[in-house]
This record gives C-alpha cells, sequence and structure tokens, in this order.
C-alpha cells in the first residue's frame, strides 16, 4: 500500500522519525525536570514542598507532610494564578529586568564574590517581592541554582515567606551570599539593627552580604549603618544613581565559628569600650563644622552664653541619623524636669522624628518626686562621680526646696571636706555617688546616638577627664556642657569664691575636647 500522493515511506526512515521524536520527548522532559529542581519548591508554611534541590534548611517542623494532597488537586483559582504568573515571567518587560540583573549578579561573580556553588538568599523589601523573584530567575540562569528568595508576600515557588526585621525562616550560617535590594533596610528604620542581624546570623563564615541603601547622605550615616553590621567588615561602599552600596564579609574566627568577637586579624569591627578610644576622622569632620567657641571671657556670661544657643549647629541638623540602633538623651544635673529636659531638650533638639529615652541624673531630693509622674523619662536619684561612694551634697540658700526658682544650685563634694563658711545659708545632705563613666559604658554602645547636656557645678573638672581616661567619651555623640569658673557676679565686678576655676581652664576643656574630634558645646 503507497500512501497518499504516491510516496512510499521505508521502514528505516519511519524509524529515525520515531527515534527523533522519542529524543525530542526525553530532552523536554530533562529540560522540565530541570526547571523543576532549580526552583525548588520549598515549604513556607502554606503547603509547598522540601524534597529537591539544596534549599531544605527550614526546621523539622515546617517541612512538607508527605502525605498532603499533591499540586494535581489544586483549585481552579490557584491554577489561574500560576497561569498569571508564568504570563508575567515571559513578558518583555520581565525578561529585560532579569537581564539587568543578571549583568549585575555576574560582575560580582567577576569580582570573585558570587560563585555557581554559593547559596544565595535575596530578600524583598522596598524593590518587592516581583522584583526579588527577578533576582532569583537572574541567578539560576547565570548558573547559581541554589537561590531562593524570601519577602513578607511570597512568589512561589521563587520567594519564599518571611520577615527579615523579625526573623528569616533558614538556620543559622545557610548563605554564602545574601542580596538586599534598594529600600529594604530603610523601609522600617527602627528595626535596621534587626535586619542587620539576621543578616549576619544567616550568613556563613566569610559570606558575602550586598547591601543596597538609600538614606545614606553622609559619612555619619554611612558609618552608623556599617555599625550596626558587628557580623562583618566592610569591603567598600560605592555611590550608585538613588542608593549606596555596600559590600561586607563575615568575620572567620579563628576557631572556625563565626561571630562577632574573637575576629581573625585583618578582620576587626571590636565595640570594646572598656579601654582609651579613638575618635575616628569621620567624626572629626563634623566638630570643624560646629559654631565656633567664644574664645574670649565674656563680660556677661550669662547673657552671652544663653544667647549663643542661637549659634549652635547640631550634630543631628548636619547628619543623618536614621541607622543607630537607640536614641538616648542623658541630663546630667538634671534639676526639675522644665530646666532642660522640657524647657530645652524636648522643644529645641532636632530629633529627627526618633524617639529618645531620656535619663536624668539628680542628686537633689527636691525635685525627684516629679520624675515619677513624666512619662519616657528614667530617674536616677543619685550623683554622677568617679566611684561609688558616699557623698556630701550642699545646696546654697539652704531650705527653699519649692521647686527650681527657689532652689539654690547642689555641689558634690567627698565625706570629709570642708563645707561652706559658717553663717552662710546652706543644706548639707548625705548622697550615694556612682561610677558614671561606668554606668554610661553599660548602658549605651556605639551604634546608639547619645547626646549628653552636663551641669554639676564644678564636678565637671572631673567627670571629663574619667570619661576621657575610661573612652567612654567616645559613646557620646553630642555634648552640651556647662563649665563653672570664677565668673564676674551680677551686681558686682567682683569675681565669686564658688569656684576656684577660671575661663581659660574652663576653654581648655571644650578645646581639648573638640581637638580630640568630641563634638561639645558651650552650655549655660
Amino acid at each position: 500500500m503507497e500512501p497518499l500522493g504516491g510516496h512510499k515511506v521505508t521502514k528505516p526512515l519511519r524509524n529515525a522519525v520515531v527515534r527523533i521524536l522519542v529524543i525530542g520527548v526525553v530532552i523536554a522532559l530533562l529540560r522540565f525536570m530541570y526547571v523543576i529542581s532549580t526552583t525548588a519548591s520549598f515549604q513556607d508554611g502554606a503547603g509547598f514542598s522540601c524534597d529537591s534541590g539544596d534549599f531544605c534548611f527550614l526546621s523539622a517542623s515546617r517541612k512538607l507532610n508527605l502525605d498532603q494532597p499533591s499540586h494535581s488537586s489544586a483549585t481552579a483559582e490557584q491554577f489561574a494564578v500560576d497561569a498569571a504568573v508564568r504570563k508575567l515571567w515571559t513578558s518583555k518587560e520581565w525578561r529585560q529586568g532579569i537581564h539587568a540583573y543578571s549583568a549585575f549578579f555576574q560582575n560580582l561573580t567577576r569580582e570573585g564574590l558570587l560563585s555557581a556553588a554559593s547559596k544565595t538568599l535575596v530578600i524583598a523589601a522596598g524593590d518587592g517581592e516581583e522584583a526579588a523573584a527577578q533576582q532569583v530567575l537572574a541567578l539560576k540562569e547565570i548558573g547559581v541554582v541554589d537561590s531562593i528568595g524570601v519577602g513578607k508576600k511570597p512568589s512561589r515557588p521563587l520567594v519564599l515567606s518571611g520577615d527579615p526585621f523579625r526573623r528569616l525562616p533558614f538556620e543559622e550560617g545557610t548563605f554564602g551570599l545574601v542580596f538586599a535590594g534598594q529600600g529594604g533596610i530603610d523601609s522600617r528604620p527602627k528595626d535596621a539593627a534587626v535586619f542587620a542581624r539576621e543578616i549576619g546570623r544567616t550568613l556563613r563564615p566569610g559570606g558575602i552580604a550586598v547591601i543596597h541603601a538609600l538614606a545614606v547622605k553622609d559619612t555619619y550615616s554611612l558609618n552608623s549603618l556599617l555599625g550596626l553590621f558587628d557580623c562583618c567588615r566592610a569591603l567598600r561602599s560605592s555611590q550608585s544613581g538613588s542608593f549606596t552600596e555596600f559590600i561586607l564579609k563575615k568575620h572567620i574566627l579563628l576557631d572556625g565559628r563565626s561571630g562577632a568577637g574573637n575576629v581573625a586579624p585583618g578582620d576587626v569591627n571590636s565595640n570594646n569600650n572598656s579601654s582609651i578610644c579613638s575618635v575616628p576622622a569621620w567624626k572629626k569632620e563634623f566638630v570643624q563644622k560646629a559654631e565656633p567657641l567664644i574664645m574670649e571671657e565674656p563680660l556677661k556670661p550669662w547673657l552671652t552664653l544663653k544667647r549663643n544657643i542661637k549659634n549652635i549647629r547640631y550634630l543631628s541638623s548636619m547628619v543623618g541619623i536614621a541607622y543607630k540602633r537607640r536614641y538616648i538623651y542623658v541630663d546630667v544635673g538634671a534639676r526639675s524636669y522644665g530646666s532642660s529636659i522640657g524647657g530645652w531638650f524636648r522643644k529645641q533638639y532636632p530629633v529627627q522624628n526618633r524617639t529618645f529615652e531620656v535619663f536624668a541624673i539628680e542628686a537633689d531630693h527636691a525635685f525627684h518626686e516629679e520624675y515619677g509622674k513624666k512619662k519616657g523619662v528614667q530617674l536616677l536619684p543619685y550623683a554622677a562621680w568617679l566611684r561609688n561612694e558616699t557623698l556630701l551634697f550642699e545646696v546654697d540658700g539652704g531650705g527653699a526646696a519649692n521647686g527650681e526658682k527657689g532652689r539654690g544650685m547642689g555641689r558634690i563634694k567627698p565625706v570629709g571636706e570642708q563645707t561652706g563658711k559658717e553663717g552662710e545659708s546652706k543644706e548639707v545632705m548625705k548622697v550615694q555617688g556612682f561610677d558614671f563613666a561606668e554606668w554610661l559604658m553599660g548602658t549605651v554602645s556605639e551604634v546608639d546616638f547619645v547626646v549628653m547636656k552636663m551641669d554639676v557645678e564644678g564636678a565637671e573638672f572631673d567627670l571629663i577627664p574619667r570619661l576621657i581616661e575610661t573612652g567612654a567619651i567616645c559613646l557620646i555623640d553630642e555634648i552640651f556642657l556647662e563649665c563653672h569658673y570664677n565668673r564676674w557676679q551680677r551686681s558686682s565686678p567682683e569675681r565669686t569664691k564658688k569656684y576656684q576655676k577660671t575661663y581659660s581652664e574652663c576653654l581648655h576643656i571644650f578645646t581639648s575636647l573638640r581637638d580630640n574630634g568630641v563634638l561639645v558645646h558651650q552650655w549655660w
């Protein structure tokens, strides 16, 4: 029998056609299996499995129950979503995005920061889950097969459900590279430290983090951001359009474990506050921008210093403070709440929409009661001092305890030291002094933004050297210091005998602090 058209099909030709068709089907199946394996189906708490590929790193309690219905039993609605996703992934715009990300990741490969063997995590935040899915596909297409994304809204199977500002759904040391696109760490500034911690936790020792940040506007905010990543050391940073790119490497410990302490030589990024610190050059540059000091002793010091506050260039008006872990104001010698906390700091200091923790340090019992009614203020009813010991507290004008206006200023003296002259109206009591430098080092850290006001009636000549000696001075970003000297009296040209120091000695404190990179302002 002959086929239509009169041409006879020989048996060898027919067998060849069959073989070609079989080979084609096998190739198609193999390619399909490859795609499925490289987009390994994860369990994210919503029914996806973790039985293929290299990314089964979730805890056992969250892995696939193999008795669950397969995808063949999915609803029509689920298939509709899948079809929409497939359509999106094959669109021209999507392919263009994938090509752009492929070029970016290939650059990292050429630099030796990324390899085909790297287990890679893409964090979706500011860029959104769709961009994260594009980035994961781009990684797979350039051969980085073990890649996955994570975001608050999953885009299965490429992007799993997870919140980088709380806890990522992966074990410690899982990834060789973590990428967080622009807007990620900036989207919730108050939780930026948690974001940094989770990246550090999920990176393996020696792993690479690539971060794109939008809010870096100056060297202060740059170094504040780097300070959050105590897991890592910075390899480099560079500006690229609207964002800054950071590349960091996780510390490798001498014993082979990972972490922030006991790092190998060359990987030092320690926050050790127990020794004398060195103020970095990037902090010193902001000191140069501060208002000039009043070099000549003013004839009317109260009026001159009060007016000078209008000239003060606050640090938070010059730099971005978004990447600090906490925001703290310490008022040493606070007196009443309205004296400087409510009367100045909360009214005038530019806080950049941050909520500050406030510590009021005041030894005078006459002011303690009102602080119990103030929210957001922690009272330390002691005297800031060099060590923990009992001190004498001497108040001028004795018995007027009816508020700040009728209450004289208090000065501390060691027990046994002579108090005021006989016949003078003074109230003397015993108070508890505490080691202020030690307290400061135990309360704040280098990744906090710390503002301090100090008005301690002459004790600054003891406290400031102690802060410098211990290195605690470097934990303070900005200081408002009133220095007490034998200034002219209000009503006469005579100098007071209340203080022994001169204006030049006060000026020496201010110039020494600024010369060492500490931003200090003259207070009144």
